[in-house]
C-alpha cells in the first residue's frame, strides 16, 4: 500500500441519498489517508434528520461503493464524535464546511484529555447546477438528483 499523508483518517456523516457530495469528501480521505474510519450516524442519531435509510442500508451503500479497497472500516455513530475522541491513533478527520465545528470541538475533546490534536481537512461542497451545495435535505424533497441536476416538476 501506498504511503499517504495520514496514517489514519476519520470521515462521519449520515450518507442518505448517496451523492457526490458524499464521494467528494469520501474520495478526499481515501486520498490522504492509509486506513479510513468511516462513522455512519445510527438510525437513532440520523433519525433526528428526518425521513432517512436505514443506518444498515446506508452502511452497505458504502461498502459497495468502496467494495475494490480494503483499507477502510465503517462503524455506526451514536453521537458526532465517534471513536475520535477516544482512539489516539487518528490523525487528520475529513469534514465539510457544515461539519468543520464539530472536527474542532473533537479537538478540543482530545486535548482536554491529554490526546495530540488531529488535523482538519475541510472539503468544498459540491454545487448543483443551480449553483447551491448538493445535499440529501434536497434530494429527499425532489429539488435535485444525486448528481445535483435539477428535477423538473413534470419529472417528480
Amino acid at each position: 500500500m501506498m504511503n499517504k499523508r495520514y496514517k489514519k483518517v476519520a470521515v462521519g456523516g449520515t450518507f442518505d441519498k448517496f451523492h457526490d457530495g458524499h464521494k467528494k469528501l469520501l474520495s478526499t480521505a481515501f486520498e490522504l489517508g492509509n486506513q479510513i474510519e468511516i462513522g455512519v450516524t445510527s438510525d437513532a442519531f440520523g433519525g433526528l434528520k428526518g425521513d432517512i435509510d436505514s443506518c444498515k442500508k446506508r452502511m452497505v451503500n458504502l461498502k459497495l461503493f468502496f467494495g475494490d479497497r480494503s483499507n477502510f472500516n465503517v462503524v455506526p455513530l451514536d453521537d458526532p464524535f465517534g471513536t475520535t475522541i477516544f482512539d489516539e491513533d487518528f490523525d487528520a478527520i475529513v469534514v465539510s464546511k457544515e461539519t468543520e465545528p464539530t472536527a474542532e470541538k473533537i479537538n478540543e475533546i482530545r486535548l482536554s484529555k491529554g490526546m495530540k490534536p488531529i488535523d482538519i481537512v475541510v472539503v468544498s461542497f459540491v454545487l448543483a447546477e443551480d449553483g447551491n451545495p448538493i445535499s440529501s435535505t434536497r434530494i429527499r424533497c425532489g429539488e435535485i438528483n444525486k448528481n445535483g441536476l435539477l428535477i423538473n416538476n413534470t419529472e417528480k
